[in-house]
Protein backbone atom coordinates (compact mmCIF):
# COMPACT_ATOMS: atom_id res chain seq x y z
CA UNK A 1 0.00 0.00 0.00
CA UNK A 2 1.50 3.39 -0.96
CA UNK A 3 2.63 5.54 1.97
CA UNK A 4 1.94 9.28 1.79
CA UNK A 5 3.97 11.44 4.21
CA UNK A 6 2.85 15.04 4.80
CA UNK A 7 5.50 17.30 6.33
CA UNK A 8 3.67 20.06 8.20
CA UNK A 9 0.14 20.34 9.53
CA UNK A 10 -0.63 23.96 8.62
CA UNK A 11 -3.23 25.13 6.09
CA UNK A 12 -1.90 23.21 3.11
CA UNK A 13 -0.92 20.11 5.05
CA UNK A 14 -4.18 19.90 6.98
CA UNK A 15 -6.37 20.32 3.90
CA UNK A 16 -4.29 17.85 1.90
CA UNK A 17 -4.76 15.20 4.59
CA UNK A 18 -8.42 16.09 5.13
CA UNK A 19 -9.26 15.79 1.43
CA UNK A 20 -7.17 12.63 0.99
CA UNK A 21 -9.37 11.03 3.66
CA UNK A 22 -12.34 11.87 1.48
CA UNK A 23 -10.97 10.89 -1.94
CA UNK A 24 -8.92 7.76 -1.18
CA UNK A 25 -10.65 4.41 -1.29
CA UNK A 26 -10.29 2.08 1.67
CA UNK A 27 -6.88 0.41 1.51
CA UNK A 28 -5.70 2.57 -1.38
CA UNK A 29 -2.97 4.38 0.59
CA UNK A 30 -1.91 5.35 4.11
CA UNK A 31 -1.53 9.00 5.12
CA UNK A 32 0.79 10.32 7.83
CA UNK A 33 1.05 13.93 8.98
CA UNK A 34 4.12 15.06 10.95
CA UNK A 35 4.11 18.39 12.77
CA UNK A 36 5.69 19.58 16.05
CA UNK A 37 2.27 20.86 17.12
CA UNK A 38 -0.92 18.75 17.38
CA UNK A 39 -3.03 21.50 15.84
CA UNK A 40 -3.36 23.83 12.85
CA UNK A 41 -3.46 27.56 13.60
CA UNK A 42 -5.79 29.82 11.64
CA UNK A 43 -3.31 32.70 11.44
CA UNK A 44 -5.68 35.43 10.16
CA UNK A 45 -7.25 35.35 13.64
CA UNK A 46 -3.99 36.00 15.51
CA UNK A 47 -4.54 39.80 15.68
CA UNK A 48 -8.03 39.19 17.13
CA UNK A 49 -6.64 36.63 19.57
CA UNK A 50 -4.09 39.22 20.73
CA UNK A 51 -6.90 41.77 21.15
CA UNK A 52 -9.24 39.39 22.96
CA UNK A 53 -11.93 39.08 20.27
CA UNK A 54 -11.31 35.37 19.67
CA UNK A 55 -10.56 32.74 22.31
CA UNK A 56 -7.09 31.23 21.56
CA UNK A 57 -8.30 27.62 21.54
CA UNK A 58 -11.00 28.50 19.03
CA UNK A 59 -8.43 29.77 16.50
CA UNK A 60 -6.79 26.35 16.23
CA UNK A 61 -7.95 23.05 14.72
CA UNK A 62 -6.89 19.86 16.58
CA UNK A 63 -5.38 17.51 13.99
CA UNK A 64 -6.36 14.21 15.59
CA UNK A 65 -9.95 15.30 16.12
CA UNK A 66 -10.53 16.01 12.44
CA UNK A 67 -8.03 13.67 10.75
CA UNK A 68 -9.46 10.47 12.18
CA UNK A 69 -8.24 8.26 9.32
CA UNK A 70 -4.78 9.81 9.27
CA UNK A 71 -1.78 8.89 11.38
CA UNK A 72 -0.70 12.07 13.18
CA UNK A 73 2.83 12.25 14.60
CA UNK A 74 3.69 15.13 16.93
CA UNK A 75 7.38 15.53 16.11
CA UNK A 76 9.80 17.31 13.79
CA UNK A 77 11.06 16.16 10.41
CA UNK A 78 14.79 16.78 10.82
CA UNK A 79 15.97 15.15 7.62
CA UNK A 80 14.70 14.07 4.20
CA UNK A 81 16.53 11.64 1.91
CA UNK A 82 14.24 11.63 -1.08
CA UNK A 83 16.59 9.49 -3.14
CA UNK A 84 15.89 6.64 -0.71
CA UNK A 85 12.35 7.81 0.18
CA UNK A 86 13.04 8.15 3.92
CA UNK A 87 12.53 10.98 6.41
CA UNK A 88 14.08 11.38 9.85
CA UNK A 89 11.42 11.90 12.53
CA UNK A 90 12.61 13.46 15.79
CA UNK A 91 10.10 13.52 18.68
CA UNK A 92 10.38 15.76 21.74
CA UNK A 93 10.98 12.63 23.84
CA UNK A 94 12.62 9.44 22.64
CA UNK A 95 14.98 8.53 19.84
CA UNK A 96 14.67 9.68 16.20
CA UNK A 97 13.62 7.11 13.63
CA UNK A 98 13.52 6.69 9.86
CA UNK A 99 10.08 6.87 8.26
CA UNK A 100 9.72 5.34 4.81
CA UNK A 101 7.36 6.82 2.25
CA UNK A 102 6.34 6.60 -1.39
CA UNK A 103 4.94 10.12 -1.80
CA UNK A 104 6.12 13.09 0.26
CA UNK A 105 4.07 16.29 0.58
CA UNK A 106 6.13 19.30 1.66
CA UNK A 107 3.87 21.79 3.46
CA UNK A 108 6.31 22.86 6.16
CA UNK A 109 5.06 26.46 6.12
CA UNK A 110 7.03 29.57 7.01
CA UNK A 111 8.66 31.26 9.99
CA UNK A 112 9.25 34.91 10.84
CA UNK A 113 12.02 36.46 8.74
CA UNK A 114 14.23 38.79 10.74
CA UNK A 115 17.33 40.85 10.05
CA UNK A 116 20.45 41.19 12.22
CA UNK A 117 19.24 44.32 13.97
CA UNK A 118 20.73 44.70 17.46
CA UNK A 119 18.24 43.75 20.16
CA UNK A 120 15.51 42.27 17.95
CA UNK A 121 16.32 38.63 18.70
CA UNK A 122 16.38 39.36 22.45
CA UNK A 123 13.51 41.80 22.83
CA UNK A 124 10.94 41.31 20.06
CA UNK A 125 8.13 38.79 19.67
CA UNK A 126 6.64 37.52 16.41
CA UNK A 127 3.04 36.93 15.36
CA UNK A 128 3.14 33.52 13.66
CA UNK A 129 1.85 31.29 16.45
CA UNK A 130 -1.10 31.15 18.82
CA UNK A 131 1.34 31.20 21.73
CA UNK A 132 2.80 34.51 20.55
CA UNK A 133 -0.65 36.07 20.18
CA UNK A 134 -1.73 35.04 23.70
CA UNK A 135 1.57 36.23 25.16
CA UNK A 136 1.16 39.64 23.49
CA UNK A 137 -2.30 39.98 25.03
CA UNK A 138 -1.13 38.99 28.50
CA UNK A 139 1.92 41.24 28.36
CA UNK A 140 -0.11 44.28 27.32
CA UNK A 141 -2.57 43.84 30.18
CA UNK A 142 0.25 43.18 32.65
CA UNK A 143 2.12 46.28 31.43
CA UNK A 144 -0.95 48.49 31.78
CA UNK A 145 -1.52 47.05 35.26
CA UNK A 146 2.03 47.92 36.30
CA UNK A 147 1.87 51.37 34.73
CA UNK A 148 -1.32 52.22 36.63
CA UNK A 149 0.65 52.17 39.89
CA UNK A 150 3.48 54.40 38.66
CA UNK A 151 3.73 58.20 38.48
CA UNK A 152 4.09 59.87 35.11
CA UNK A 153 7.62 59.44 33.80
CA UNK A 154 9.95 57.38 31.58
CA UNK A 155 9.24 54.06 33.32
CA UNK A 156 5.48 54.38 32.87
CA UNK A 157 5.88 55.61 29.27
CA UNK A 158 7.97 52.53 28.44
CA UNK A 159 5.26 50.21 29.76
CA UNK A 160 2.55 52.02 27.81
CA UNK A 161 4.42 52.11 24.47
CA UNK A 162 3.80 49.43 21.85
CA UNK A 163 5.96 49.07 18.74
CA UNK A 164 5.04 47.04 15.64
CA UNK A 165 7.66 46.50 12.93
CA UNK A 166 6.23 45.82 9.47
CA UNK A 167 3.37 47.48 7.60
CA UNK A 168 1.96 44.49 5.76
CA UNK A 169 -1.47 43.01 6.52
CA UNK A 170 -0.34 41.22 9.68
CA UNK A 171 1.40 44.30 11.08
CA UNK A 172 -1.42 46.73 10.32
CA UNK A 173 -4.10 44.38 11.65
CA UNK A 174 -2.39 43.67 14.96
CA UNK A 175 -1.44 47.36 15.31
CA UNK A 176 -5.01 48.55 14.77
CA UNK A 177 -6.59 45.77 16.85
CA UNK A 178 -4.27 46.44 19.80
CA UNK A 179 -4.82 50.18 19.53
CA UNK A 180 -8.55 49.56 19.84
CA UNK A 181 -8.01 47.02 22.63
CA UNK A 182 -5.77 49.28 24.75
CA UNK A 183 -8.14 52.22 24.31
CA UNK A 184 -10.85 50.13 25.98
CA UNK A 185 -8.43 48.72 28.56
CA UNK A 186 -7.17 52.02 29.98
CA UNK A 187 -10.75 53.08 30.59
CA UNK A 188 -10.76 50.69 33.56
CA UNK A 189 -7.99 52.63 35.33
CA UNK A 190 -8.61 55.97 37.03
CA UNK A 191 -4.87 56.72 37.00
CA UNK A 192 -4.44 56.31 33.24
CA UNK A 193 -5.83 58.05 30.16
CA UNK A 194 -5.91 57.39 26.43
CA UNK A 195 -3.19 60.02 25.90
CA UNK A 196 -0.77 58.08 28.11
CA UNK A 197 -0.57 55.19 25.62
CA UNK A 198 1.74 55.36 22.60
CA UNK A 199 1.60 53.17 19.48
CA UNK A 200 4.32 53.21 16.82
CA UNK A 201 4.36 51.26 13.55
CA UNK A 202 7.66 51.18 11.65
CA UNK A 203 7.64 50.50 7.90
CA UNK A 204 10.73 50.65 5.68
CA UNK A 205 8.72 51.29 2.51
CA UNK A 206 6.89 54.46 1.58
CA UNK A 207 3.45 52.87 1.99
CA UNK A 208 1.61 50.19 3.96
CA UNK A 209 -0.44 47.18 2.86
CA UNK A 210 0.84 46.70 -0.72
CA UNK A 211 -2.06 44.28 -1.34
CA UNK A 212 -4.54 47.20 -1.44
CA UNK A 213 -4.66 50.36 -3.55
CA UNK A 214 -2.72 53.44 -2.53
CA UNK A 215 -5.98 55.27 -1.88
CA UNK A 216 -7.21 52.55 0.50
CA UNK A 217 -3.85 52.43 2.30
CA UNK A 218 -3.96 56.19 2.82
CA UNK A 219 -7.45 55.85 4.32
CA UNK A 220 -6.13 53.24 6.73
CA UNK A 221 -3.25 55.51 7.78
CA UNK A 222 -5.65 58.42 8.33
CA UNK A 223 -8.03 56.24 10.37
CA UNK A 224 -5.30 54.80 12.58
CA UNK A 225 -3.70 58.22 13.09
CA UNK A 226 -7.03 59.66 14.23
CA UNK A 227 -7.22 56.83 16.78
CA UNK A 228 -3.83 57.68 18.30
CA UNK A 229 -1.48 55.47 16.30
CA UNK A 230 1.72 56.83 14.77
CA UNK A 231 2.96 55.29 11.50
CA UNK A 232 6.59 55.85 10.48
CA UNK A 233 6.98 55.37 6.71
CA UNK A 234 10.36 55.20 4.91
CA UNK A 235 11.80 54.36 8.31
CA UNK A 236 14.00 51.50 9.46
CA UNK A 237 14.53 50.08 12.92
CA UNK A 238 18.24 50.40 13.67
CA UNK A 239 18.38 49.10 17.24
CA UNK A 240 16.13 47.69 19.93
CA UNK A 241 18.74 46.82 22.57
CA UNK A 242 17.12 46.62 26.02
CA UNK A 243 13.90 47.98 24.55
CA UNK A 244 15.50 51.27 23.50
CA UNK A 245 14.17 51.98 20.01
CA UNK A 246 16.43 53.81 17.56
CA UNK A 247 14.99 54.71 14.17
CA UNK A 248 16.77 55.69 10.96
CA UNK A 249 15.09 59.11 11.24
CA UNK A 250 17.01 59.76 14.47
CA UNK A 251 13.94 59.39 16.69
CA UNK A 252 14.42 57.43 19.93
CA UNK A 253 12.04 56.10 22.59
CA UNK A 254 11.63 53.04 24.79
CA UNK A 255 9.11 50.21 24.64
CA UNK A 256 8.33 47.16 26.73
CA UNK A 257 6.63 45.39 23.80
CA UNK A 258 8.10 45.09 20.28
CA UNK A 259 6.10 43.00 17.79
CA UNK A 260 7.90 41.83 14.63
CA UNK A 261 5.77 41.26 11.51
CA UNK A 262 8.26 42.28 8.81
CA UNK A 263 8.05 39.28 6.52
CA UNK A 264 8.30 35.50 6.51
CA UNK A 265 10.57 32.88 4.98
CA UNK A 266 10.19 29.20 4.12
CA UNK A 267 10.85 26.81 6.99
CA UNK A 268 14.63 26.32 7.41
CA UNK A 269 13.98 22.60 8.00
CA UNK A 270 14.17 22.06 4.23
CA UNK A 271 17.81 23.12 4.06
CA UNK A 272 20.26 20.23 4.02
CA UNK A 273 17.81 17.90 2.29
CA UNK A 274 18.16 16.58 -1.26
CA UNK A 275 14.92 18.29 -2.32
CA UNK A 276 15.09 20.78 -5.21
CA UNK A 277 14.96 24.28 -3.70
CA UNK A 278 14.92 27.73 -5.28
CA UNK A 279 17.03 30.64 -3.92
CA UNK A 280 14.46 31.54 -1.24
CA UNK A 281 14.55 28.01 0.17
CA UNK A 282 11.19 26.84 -1.21
CA UNK A 283 10.58 23.53 -2.97
CA UNK A 284 10.30 23.98 -6.74
CA UNK A 285 7.03 22.62 -8.13
CA UNK A 286 4.95 22.74 -11.30
CA UNK A 287 1.51 24.30 -11.51
CA UNK A 288 0.02 20.87 -10.68
CA UNK A 289 2.07 20.96 -7.43
CA UNK A 290 4.41 18.10 -8.42
CA UNK A 291 8.07 18.68 -7.54
CA UNK A 292 10.48 19.49 -10.35
CA UNK A 293 14.28 19.72 -10.56
CA UNK A 294 16.40 22.56 -11.96
CA UNK A 295 15.72 21.38 -15.52
CA UNK A 296 11.97 21.34 -14.95
CA UNK A 297 11.77 17.55 -14.93
CA UNK A 298 9.28 15.91 -12.57
CA UNK A 299 10.80 14.51 -9.36
CA UNK A 300 8.74 11.34 -8.76
CA UNK A 301 7.06 11.16 -5.38
CA UNK A 302 7.55 14.84 -4.48
CA UNK A 303 4.75 17.36 -3.94
CA UNK A 304 4.72 20.85 -2.45
CA UNK A 305 2.27 23.60 -1.51
CA UNK A 306 1.80 26.57 0.78
CA UNK A 307 4.51 28.93 2.01
CA UNK A 308 7.26 26.30 1.65
CA UNK A 309 6.70 25.79 -2.09
CA UNK A 310 7.31 28.04 -5.10
CA UNK A 311 3.98 27.43 -6.82
CA UNK A 312 3.64 29.16 -10.22
CA UNK A 313 0.71 31.58 -10.28
CA UNK A 314 -0.74 30.89 -13.71
CA UNK A 315 -3.63 33.28 -13.05
CA UNK A 316 -1.30 36.18 -13.85
CA UNK A 317 -2.19 38.09 -10.66
CA UNK A 318 1.04 37.50 -8.74
CA UNK A 319 2.86 40.72 -7.73
CA UNK A 320 6.07 38.77 -6.95
CA UNK A 321 9.10 39.03 -9.27
CA UNK A 322 9.20 35.25 -9.89
CA UNK A 323 5.41 35.16 -10.51
CA UNK A 324 4.86 32.55 -7.82
CA UNK A 325 1.78 32.46 -5.59
CA UNK A 326 1.75 34.92 -2.71
CA UNK A 327 2.27 33.13 0.64
CA UNK A 328 -1.18 33.50 2.18
CA UNK A 329 -4.06 31.41 3.47
CA UNK A 330 -6.16 31.85 0.31
CA UNK A 331 -3.61 29.97 -1.76
CA UNK A 332 -2.50 27.43 0.86
CA UNK A 333 -6.02 26.12 1.52
CA UNK A 334 -6.88 25.79 -2.16
CA UNK A 335 -3.51 24.30 -3.04
CA UNK A 336 -4.00 21.64 -0.37
CA UNK A 337 -7.37 20.68 -1.82
CA UNK A 338 -6.05 20.54 -5.39
CA UNK A 339 -2.96 18.60 -4.35
CA UNK A 340 -5.04 15.91 -2.64
CA UNK A 341 -6.98 15.36 -5.88
CA UNK A 342 -3.79 15.29 -7.94
CA UNK A 343 -2.09 12.78 -5.63
CA UNK A 344 -5.08 10.46 -5.94
CA UNK A 345 -5.02 10.94 -9.71
CA UNK A 346 -1.36 9.92 -9.93
CA UNK A 347 -1.96 6.86 -7.73
CA UNK A 348 -4.72 5.80 -10.14
CA UNK A 349 -2.76 6.57 -13.28
CA UNK A 350 -4.94 9.53 -14.20
CA UNK A 351 -4.03 13.04 -15.36
CA UNK A 352 -3.41 15.88 -12.91
CA UNK A 353 -4.85 19.40 -13.11
CA UNK A 354 -2.99 22.67 -12.62
CA UNK A 355 -3.66 24.85 -9.60
CA UNK A 356 -5.44 28.02 -10.71
CA UNK A 357 -6.95 30.66 -8.47
CA UNK A 358 -7.83 34.29 -9.01
CA UNK A 359 -7.52 36.35 -5.80
CA UNK A 360 -10.82 36.78 -4.00
CA UNK A 361 -9.65 40.15 -2.72
CA UNK A 362 -7.87 41.32 0.40
CA UNK A 363 -9.73 42.15 3.60
CA UNK A 364 -8.40 43.39 6.93
CA UNK A 365 -9.90 43.96 10.37
CA UNK A 366 -8.71 47.19 12.00
CA UNK A 367 -10.40 47.01 15.39
CA UNK A 368 -14.05 46.78 16.35
CA UNK A 369 -16.25 48.21 13.61
CA UNK A 370 -13.40 49.18 11.26
CA UNK A 371 -12.03 47.31 8.25
CA UNK A 372 -10.62 47.62 4.75
CA UNK A 373 -11.36 45.56 1.62
CA UNK A 374 -9.78 45.61 -1.83
CA UNK A 375 -10.50 43.68 -5.00
CA UNK A 376 -9.12 45.11 -8.19
CA UNK A 377 -10.05 48.76 -8.28
CA UNK A 378 -12.88 48.31 -5.78
CA UNK A 379 -11.98 49.52 -2.30
CA UNK A 380 -14.37 49.44 0.67
CA UNK A 381 -13.50 50.85 4.09
CA UNK A 382 -15.07 51.30 7.50
CA UNK A 383 -17.92 49.30 9.00
CA UNK A 384 -19.02 47.47 5.79
CA UNK A 385 -15.48 46.18 5.27
CA UNK A 386 -15.33 45.05 8.90
CA UNK A 387 -18.52 43.01 8.41
CA UNK A 388 -16.99 41.52 5.27
CA UNK A 389 -13.81 40.67 7.20
CA UNK A 390 -15.67 38.82 9.92
CA UNK A 391 -18.00 37.10 7.50
CA UNK A 392 -15.19 35.90 5.24
CA UNK A 393 -12.83 34.67 7.95
CA UNK A 394 -15.58 33.26 10.12
CA UNK A 395 -16.69 31.05 7.23
CA UNK A 396 -13.11 30.35 6.08
CA UNK A 397 -12.20 28.93 9.49
CA UNK A 398 -11.87 25.15 8.94
CA UNK A 399 -14.54 22.80 10.34
CA UNK A 400 -18.06 23.77 11.36
CA UNK A 401 -17.54 23.19 15.06
CA UNK A 402 -14.69 25.73 14.95
CA UNK A 403 -16.79 28.22 12.98
CA UNK A 404 -19.55 28.04 15.59
CA UNK A 405 -17.05 28.63 18.39
CA UNK A 406 -15.63 31.72 16.66
CA UNK A 407 -19.04 33.19 15.87
CA UNK A 408 -19.96 32.48 19.49
CA UNK A 409 -16.98 34.58 20.61
CA UNK A 410 -18.13 37.47 18.47
CA UNK A 411 -21.74 37.19 19.64
CA UNK A 412 -20.65 37.24 23.29
CA UNK A 413 -18.47 40.27 22.57
CA UNK A 414 -21.42 42.04 20.95
CA UNK A 415 -23.53 41.42 24.08
CA UNK A 416 -20.95 41.90 26.83
CA UNK A 417 -18.18 43.94 25.19
CA UNK A 418 -14.49 43.12 25.01
CA UNK A 419 -13.04 40.50 27.33
CA UNK A 420 -10.28 42.48 29.04
CA UNK A 421 -9.07 39.69 31.31
CA UNK A 422 -5.66 38.04 31.10
CA UNK A 423 -3.67 35.29 32.79
CA UNK A 424 -0.09 36.60 32.68
CA UNK A 425 1.08 34.08 35.28
CA UNK A 426 0.58 31.20 32.81
CA UNK A 427 4.09 31.91 31.51
CA UNK A 428 5.35 30.81 34.95
CA UNK A 429 2.62 28.40 36.11
CA UNK A 430 4.66 26.79 38.91
CA UNK A 431 5.68 30.06 40.55
CA UNK A 432 2.84 30.10 43.11
CA UNK A 433 3.39 26.45 44.02
CA UNK A 434 7.19 26.79 44.29
CA UNK A 435 6.91 29.90 46.48
CA UNK A 436 5.09 28.06 49.27
CA UNK A 437 6.22 24.47 48.72
CA UNK A 438 7.91 22.81 51.71
CA UNK A 439 11.43 21.57 51.12
CA UNK A 440 13.61 19.14 53.10
CA UNK A 441 15.69 20.84 55.77
CA UNK A 442 19.42 20.97 55.18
Amino acid sequence: MPKILIVGGGYAGFYTAFKLQKHLRRGEATVTVVDPLPYMTYQPFLPEVAAGSVEPRHAIVPLRKHLKNTRVITAKVTGIDHANRTATITPAEGEPWQEEYDEIVVTAGAVSRTFPIPGVADEAIGLKTIEEATSIRDRIIANVDKASNLPAGPERDRLLTVVVVGGGFAGIEVFAELRSFVSALVGQYSTLSFEDTKFHLIEAMGRIMPEVSLETSKWVIKNITERGGQIHLDTQLQSAVDGKIQLSTGEEFESELIIWTAGVMASPSLKGTDLPLEPRGRVTVRADLRGVDAEGEIVPGLWGAGDAAAVPDISGFSPLPDKSCVPNAQHAVRQGKRMAKNIVAVLRGEATKDYFHKPAGAVAGLGLGVGAFQKGKLGITGFPAWIMHRGYHGLAMPMWERKFRVFGNWFAQFIYGRDLSAIPARDVPREAFETFASRPKA
